[in-house]
């Protein structure tokens, strides 16, 4: 049995301060779900309220229609995996994978029939016998993640679980843990500052900031269809590129003049914006290198970033605006040469003086 857990207006405060303000949301029965945010946002602090290690100030969190916000955290069948592996020095892998479950009095076949299916999922049966000190720390990592399994609860809770793992171990462990996503069917939530690790692992992300939630949707909603200027800047690298403009009446659609003068035409609806101070917001595979006719703008090449595949060009405006465009992995443009760029308005965002992003009808598609 997996979880459907409900949260409705929870708050947190500690003393004065009010860490979480209000926050409802809905997390569906096997969903993999991704808190994303800043450090200080209280994604972390929602996650131990959800397993019990914090108590709720205000509102409800409920699984399957049941409260649990009032029960004992070894009541709400829930496993966590923190940040730290907190595993026992002195037992094996097998050892600490089933010391849950001996707490419990669980019979003994049971065990060593759940501890060996997790280490087959984990694929780290070799290495059932050793001791923590003898593992990687990724392996350590795996093990932790084992010992949640073994319990079968109806969800699991993992806390920046990769975060203490050099970068080639992350991005391996985080392809294990997308594999392993797959073999066991059930509830995830998984807490990260790593927007890699949301838009590869979540079924859909939770971008918070600021003690609230900015936005809610798949990964590439949030990419594509950024609900604010704090989520534009937050998801995709480079961020996206922002530019002040004034905006025109173009049969019915915004008409933005960038500070160089440059006119953009976008599919947004002039009716549904408000507010009279806005950004263009244009991510930099919406901004290439062109040639001729195609150009939009000119610019200098302040600084040329070679990624492989593709490259990345830091591009001062006439006026002295600063934006990120693309153009191919073998470019051989050079800093300081002066290049023509082409804007595709149809793939721009609008953003007013509150940050509240207005999409063109065509952003979820581009």
């Amino acid at each position: 049995m997996t979880a459907h857990i409900e949260i409705l207006n929870v708050s947190k405060r500690y003393g004065a301060l009010t860490v979480l303000d209000g926050l409802s949301l809905s997390i569906k029965a096997n969903e993999f779900m991704v808190f994303l945010g800043p450090s200080g946002c209280g994604k972390s602090t929602l996650l131990r309220m959800i397993a019990g290690l914090e108590s709720v100030d205000e509102g409800t969190i409920s699984i399957n229609g049941q409260r649990i916000d009032t029960l004992p955290p070894g009541k709400r069948d829930i496993a966590m995996v923190f940040q730290s592996y907190a595993l026992y020095p002195h037992m094996t892998v097998a050892d600490n994978m089933a010391f849950g479950l001996r707490n419990i009095n669980m019979p003994a076949d049971v065990i060593s029939a759940r501890v060996a299916e997790a280490a087959r999922m984990l694929e780290i049966t070799h290495l059932l016998e050793r001791k923590p000190g003898q593992l990687s720390g990724g392996q350590r990592q795996r093990v932790a993640i084992g010992r949640a399994i073994v319990k079968e609860p109806k969800a699991f809770l993992f806390d920046e679980p990769l975060s203490n793992l050099d970068a080639a171990l992350r991005v391996r462990t985080r392809v294990e843990l997308a594999q392993l996503r797959n073999r066991v069917r059930s509830t995830m939530v998984f807490v990260t500052h790593d927007q890699i690790e949301a838009m590869t692992l979540a079924d859909r992300i939770v971008v918070m900031n600021n003690r609230k939630i900015e936005q809610i949707g798949t990964p590439m909603e949030i990419y594509s269809q950024p609900a604010s200027r704090f989520v534009a800047t937050f998801v995709g690298s480079p961020t996206m590129n922002f530019l002040r403009v004034s905006l025109s009446n173009q049969n019915g659609f915004a008409r933005a003049t960038l500070p160089d003068g440059t006119e953009l035409q976008t599919s947004i609806p002039l009716e549904s914006i408000d507010g009279s101070e806005h950004s263009i917001g244009i991510r930099a595979e919406a901004i290439k290198r062109a040639n001729g006719a195609a150009a939009t703008t000119t610019g200098k090449v302040d600084v040329v970033e070679r990624l492989g595949d593709r490259t990345l060009l830091y591009t001062r405006l006439r006026e002295g605006s600063i934006i990120v465009a693309e153009d191919i992995g073998n470019s051989r443009v050079a800093i300081g040469d002066e290049i023509a760029l082409s804007l595709d308005g149809m793939r721009a965002h609008l953003f007013d003086s509150s940050g509240r992003a207005w999409h063109n009808q065509e952003a979820s598609h581009g």
